[in-house]
């Protein structure tokens, strides 16, 4: 969407489709839904049930905080001028509309968690003040955890066990050790995905202070990084199939080592190049879907097979 060409009193809206648009693609999905599920299966097989109200409670708040998250992270990155470094004079100031779709989605999301801490207890609301506090402060002031190097941990923390932990004890009350291993399956294939998309971004980030992973550490060990992450959570499947803790089911989670595997194949060598690069971290956006989907398919059909 070219904004350039947008009136000027309709670029606004077009600001809100925009967000909306990279919610729907980037986080809903990757970020927000394959955790809360992988929690929910954990559920199932400690339950062997699933109450369908609080199921899709608990899933409309965590749309509505992925709302927050990005559109947070959208006009907080345009005000710190990340957007507009070698493109200053194509992009329109962000909207104060965004921020307040911000706003809005986290309100929305803690009125949520609050109904739901009435109905399952006290943990429900401590998760969605970590998740909170995560949220908010990934890029807005005054702690800005992307710009000191703990954005990529908050991520990893927020998406795995923070979510996966919350969603188990929302459905069945309770926490369980195996359900932590787990989330340590998704934690490290969305840091990984925090990392690598931070790659193209190395010298407007570093020009704005946004003093991630990738700055400090420098491209070449980014990538060493982010492909040891994901690897990592490959790894934590296999010896928890191995060592029980994990149904056998759970090993088709490693039908997505050939999509690591061709982005490694492409990292390697084009990690200077933004627009070279890209195809390796579609690899690993794919890497993460496929893996923590068939993982938690693993969790849940072994539950219903049980």
């Amino acid at each position: 969407m070219d904004l350039s060409l947008t009136p000027p009193h309709a670029r606004p809206l077009h600001r809100l489709l925009r967000v909306l648009s990279l919610v729907r693609y980037r986080f809903f999905l990757y970020a927000g839904l394959l955790p809360y599920l992988l929690g929910a299966a954990w559920a199932y097989r400690i339950n062997g049930t699933i109450d369908a109200s609080v199921f899709w409670c608990g899933l409309g708040g965590v749309v509505l905080a992925v709302v927050g998250v990005e559109a947070f992270n959208e006009y907080f990155d345009s005000r710190m001028g990340t957007d507009r470094v070698f493109n200053p004079d194509d992009l329109p100031p962000m909207s104060d509309a965004v921020l307040w779709l911000g706003v809005a989605g986290f309100a929305g999301a803690l009125a949520i968690g609050i109904y739901l801490t009435s109905l399952a207890g006290w943990p429900i609301l401590l998760f969605a003040v970590l998740g909170g506090l995560a949220a908010v402060f990934y890029v807005a002031p005054p702690i800005r955890w992307a710009y000191r190097g703990l954005g990529e941990t908050v991520i990893a923390l927020s998406y795995g066990p923070w979510m996966v932990l919350g969603s188990l004890y929302l459905h069945a009350h309770v926490l369980a050790r195996g359900a932590f291993w787990a989330s340590l399956v998704p934690g490290c294939l969305i840091m990984a995905l925090a990392v690598v998309n931070a790659i193209p971004d190395f010298h407007q980030d570093r020009l704005v202070g946004k003093r991630n992973l990738v700055v400090r550490l420098g491209r070449k060990r980014a990538v060493g990084l982010y492909l040891g992450l994901a690897s990592a959570a490959l790894l934590i499947t296999l010896v928890g199939v191995v060592e029980r803790v994990f149904p056998p089911l759970c090993l088709a989670t490693l039908l997505a080592l050939p999509l690591l595997i061709a982005s490694a194949r492409r990292a390697v060598g084009t990690y200077e190049t933004p627009r070279l690069f890209v195809p390796a971290i579609r690899s690993i956006v794919a890497c993460y879907a496929v893996a923590v989907a068939l993982f938690t398919a693993g969790v849940a059909l072994s539950a219903w097979l049980a």
